[in-house]
């Protein structure tokens, strides 16, 4: 080995490290012109590139290479897996499209979507297809992680859209008059305990709150271990009132729900009140076929003199009542990610939902027992002053004391 040789050996040692592939090409064809004959040998044997690149990058040298951030020449690299594998993305498209998901003969079924998954039944099929690779072209013909939408209403009554315009305009007209207007609901009831709670909430990094590793209720808190949140939204001031039970949802902690709101805020918000609007659901505590409801309204109309008047959404719109979106969701995001470990807890953080639109909220604990089961007879239903409106009287009535 000459002085030369290895002096060209300890420089390309250095260098090599540092360049990427155009700029190897470049320095090891440039020595190759460099040293002359037998250059692109000397240089083949004292570093580590082959030599038929090296005769490339001599070439390149020789044709003139302008500056540029690309390292290979066009078209150079190796070529895509669905050139290389003509077929494989109607084989993947095939797996994941939405008319295979009930196909009993489909490899994958619809709860078995994840890239790993659909690797190794590609590979069963002959395929040749990491997850990652299958990650990329599954977003390049389209496909994307979605959960399911609820968007279908099923069968709409024909009336629906009409029974909303009566609904607004009576809510309209009793704001005008400077009648209160509610929307009331239960909120879905929630497990008490320390209870993993859906969403995150920022903590110290590394410590995250624990929480069981289960949802089993907490017998330790006694037989019933739920919260059942009965919310009043206040339509005109922009206020919800929650009355927190922890026993049954029925028609009379419904009523008595409103009753709570009335005596604490909403008799001195409408201090001149001779009438109220309540809009309900169609179904559950507050549905329009539920007897006791309407028996338990009467009472409360003759205890405060008011003549009470109840529209309900149609059947399969419960999503628009103005309490879910106003006042419960807002509920559930101010509480995502805390474990709701007692009814404390639970009725502080109703309490402490507040929106930059000035929603406020107050929220007390009701500990009445209510007993399910109660039947209202044909006789006790015949003696309560309910009236019909002429339009949909099942859906819209009023009631007097």
């Amino acid at each position: 080995m000459t002085m030369t040789e290895a002096g060209l050996r300890e420089f390309l040692k250095t260098v090599e490290p540092h360049l990427n592939e155009r700029q190897r090409r470049v320095v090891f064809g440039s020595m190759a012109e460099v040293l002359g004959r037998g250059g692109q040998k000397m240089v083949a044997e004292c570093s580590t590139m082959s030599t038929s690149t090296l005769s490339k990058a001599v070439r390149e040298v020789r044709a003139g290479i302008e500056p540029s951030d690309r390292q290979r020449v066009e078209g150079g690299g190796d070529r895509p897996a669905i050139d290389k594998q003509p077929g494989l993305l109607l084989a993947l498209d095939e797996l994941v499209h939405p008319g295979s998901r009930g196909d009993p003969m489909s490899p994958l079924r619809w709860t078995s979507k994840s890239v790993r998954e659909l690797s190794a039944a590609l590979g069963a099929q002959g395929w040749s297809a990491s997850a990652e690779l299958v990650r990329r072209l599954l977003h390049q013909i389209g496909y994307s992680l979605q959960a399911p939408a609820k968007v279908i209403e099923g069968s709409a009554h024909p009336d629906r859209d009409a029974q909303f315009c009566y609904l607004n305009d009576l809510a309209a007209d009793f704001i005008a008059d400077g009648q209160p207007v509610i929307s009331v609901d239960t909120k879905k009831k929630e497990l008490i305990g320390n209870f993993s709670n859906g969403g995150r909430e920022w903590q110290p990094a590394g410590e995250p709150v624990e929480v069981n590793d289960h949802d089993f209720p907490d017998r330790a808190l006694g037989e019933f271990a739920k919260a059942i949140p009965y919310g009043v939204f206040d339509v005109t001031n922009n206020q919800g009132w929650v009355n927190v039970g922890d026993s049954a949802d029925t028609s009379e902690f419904a009523v008595e729900s409103i009753r709570r709101w009335w005596n604490s805020l909403g008799q001195h918000r409408f201090p001149d009140a001779t009438r109220l609007l309540v809009t309900a659901d169609a179904g559950g505590s507050n549905g329009y076929r539920v007897r006791a409801w309407k028996k338990h309204l009467a009472v409360f109309a003759a205890e405060t003199g008011l003549t009470i008047t109840v529209v309900h959404y149609p059947p399969g719109t419960s999503k628009w009542n103005k309490i879910e979106h106003r006042l419960f969701s807002f509920i559930s995001k101010n509480w995502r990610g805390r474990p709701l470990t007692d009814m404390a807890t639970i009725v502080e953080l109703i309490g402490g939902t507040t929106t930059e639109t000035g929603l406020t909220v107050r929220a007390v604990y009701d500990n009445t027992w209510y007993e399910k089961g109660i039947k209202i007879t044909n006789t006790e239903l015949a003696a309560l002053h309910i009236h019909p409106h002429d339009w949909h009287g099942q859906w819209n009535y009023t009631i007097t004391g």
